[in-house]
């Protein structure tokens, strides 16, 4: 199995793909994608995480994080919602240590229960009930 961390598969934007960009950012739609155009937003400059972005990457990724979303709206009303995240070291499955962010498009039913959204990396912890 090839390693996507050398060379860093994300500092060649060619071979990721480059669906728009930025001075300091661009968007690849995802290889593997969760659901229909899953994207990724990614910092140019190689850095490990999102904790290590400076406030300008910050707004650049921003800025394509919403240039995407409209795309994807556009392209399909199907789209009812969105999770945005990042894994942050390898304990939350980073697995290419090159700061990048998904945006994952969700459809209504896509999943018998949404509830709890991102909690689901942790599985028991997904669905809970509220106490107040």
């Amino acid at each position: 199995m090839k390693d996507p961390n050398n060379p860093c598969l994300f500092c060649d934007i060619k071979k990721s793909g480059c669906a728009h960009e930025n001075k300091l950012a661009y968007a690849s739609y995802d290889s593997y994608p969760v659901s229909e155009y899953h994207c990724l937003i990614i910092p140019k400059r190689h850095i490990k995480n999102f904790f290590d972005l400076t406030n300008d990457e910050l707004l650049a990724c921003n800025d394509l994080i919403k240039i995407i979303k409209d795309e994807i709206t556009n392209k399909d009303q199907t789209v009812k919602g969105f999770n945005l995240g990042t894994n942050i070291g390898k304990v939350s499955g980073q697995s290419i240590f090159h700061c990048h962010l998904h945006l994952i498009p969700r459809r209504e039913k896509d999943v018998d229960n949404p509830q709890g959204g991102v909690r689901s990396v942790i599985p028991k912890k997904q669905h809970y009930k509220r106490i107040k």
